[in-house]
This record gives structure tokens, C-alpha cells and sequence, in this order.
């Protein structure tokens, strides 16, 4: 196991990459993020910058992003888009039986609550990931992919593990402004799952940031974990 800046350690499990940003004192919350292309470093810097409280970051890459952050298959989306095949459930198990063990004996004492966080499609598996476990007390979905058939419908008929005791939801103000069938659609589904969840009694928010799915990743991903740990 390589040790690096920022105090993190490096490892991998079956070919995923995992960054461990431990936390300076023992028994604080841990944060586990799944990224498309290593943004570990610029996440956590930004954090850093937040002087959000202490907390651990478990940064997950190396993915195979169409397969492993998917609940199940859907056809391409568009003429250049290639098919999502369901592979969450699969990682899943990867997630829980290797990577968060192995992930938590770098830090000290206990996790005070685990998180889930995620871009686009790894947003739509933290909210998908709470239906199957009972690990995660709390979730980030930042421009999560909600617009995946069927998935509204999943939320809405389906009971979660356990009751999160806080979910955070964003969007680009532009998302939605499209003549794809199904990214249109985005801001529509993701207002009515938050609603859902918030109808229940779970304490949620739901922010319209400016531009469109590609702008400020970075920071909106490090604003929806800022406010997971500041609740």
C-alpha cells in the first residue's frame, strides 16, 4: 500500500482504484465517493478549503462506469452511446465485502456513520445502493443519473434498507435543456424523488446550480459532501 500527499493511502482491489483520505481524529464520519476519472485529490482539496468537519474520504475509480454504478440494462441513449449493463449489484457486494473493510483499517477507531456520494450515474447508484444495504446513513446524488428508466419507479414502490438520515440532491439549471428523450426528463424525476423521500420525513435538499451536466463537478460534488457532514 502506497502512502502519499495529503496523508492518503493508495491501493487497489480488482483493478479499482482507492484513495483513503484519513481523518485526524478518531471516530468520525467516512465518506465513500466513486469517481469517473480520479477527481479524489480535487474533491477532497476542496473540502479542505469548505473547513468542513473532520471526516474521512474513501475515492473509488477504475470503474467500469457503464457497468458497475448501473442497476440494471438499458440500450444506448444515443446514436454514439454505448448500452448500460447492470452491474451494481455485483459491485455492490465488491464494495461491502473488500473495499470498505480493507478502506477502514486506515482510520482511526470506528466510523461514526458512513456516506455514499457520486457524479451522474455514481449518483444514481448511492441512491440505488441504499435499496440493497443497510451500510450508508446518508447519501449525495450531484447530477445523479435519475433520469434511468424505471428508476423513479423503483424508488417509489420499494422499500430502503434503512431509513438515510439525510439526502442531498443536485442539478445543472441546463440539464434538462435538451432534445434527448431521456436526459430531458432529469430535473423532473430528481425533483420528484427528492419530494418522495421528503414526504416520508427525511431530512433532504435539492440545489439548481447554473450551467449544464459538465460544468463545476469539482465543487458540486464537494458542496453535497459538505453538507452531508455539516448536518
Amino acid at each position: 500500500m502506497e502512502r502519499n500527499f495529503y496523508d492518503k493511502y493508495q491501493y487497489k482491489i480488482a483493478d479499482k482504484k482507492v484513495l483513503v483520505y484519513p481523518s485526524d481524529e478518531a471516530d468520525r464520519p467516512i465518506i465513500y465517493l466513486h469517481t469517473f476519472s480520479e477527481e479524489g485529490d480535487r474533491v477532497y482539496e476542496a473540502l479542505q478549503e469548505c473547513r468542513c468537519p473532520d471526516f474521512t474520504l474513501v475515492a473509488i475509480s477504475g470503474l467500469n462506469w457503464d457497468h458497475d454504478m448501473a442497476p440494471w440494462d438499458i440500450p444506448p441513449i444515443s446514436a454514439d452511446d454505448t448500452p448500460c449493463t447492470g452491474g451494481a449489484d455485483e459491485y455492490l457486494r465488491l464494495l461491502l465485502d473488500q473495499i470498505v473493510p480493507k478502506a477502514e483499517e486506515q482510520i482511526r477507531g470506528r466510523a461514526l456513520w458512513r456516506g455514499i456520494s457520486g457524479y451522474s450515474l455514481a449518483g444514481l447508484f448511492a441512491i440505488y445502493s441504499l435499496y440493497q444495504t443497510e451500510n450508508f446513513s446518508r447519501a449525495a446524488s450531484m447530477s445523479g443519473s435519475l433520469w434511468f428508466p424505471g428508476f423513479a419507479e423503483y424508488v417509489c414502490s420499494r422499500e430502503m434498507k434503512q431509513r438515510p438520515e439525510h439526502l442531498y440532491f443536485s442539478l445543472g439549471d441546463a440539464e434538462r435543456k435538451t432534445k434527448n428523450p431521456y436526459l430531458k426528463i432529469v430535473q423532473e424525476q430528481t425533483e420528484k424523488i427528492e419530494r418522495f423521500y421528503r414526504d416520508k420525513g427525511i431530512d433532504t435538499c435539492f440545489r439548481l446550480n447554473p450551467g449544464n451536466h459538465f460544468k463545476d463537478g469539482t465543487q458540486r460534488t464537494a458542496a453535497g459532501i459538505a453538507w452531508l457532514l455539516e448536518r
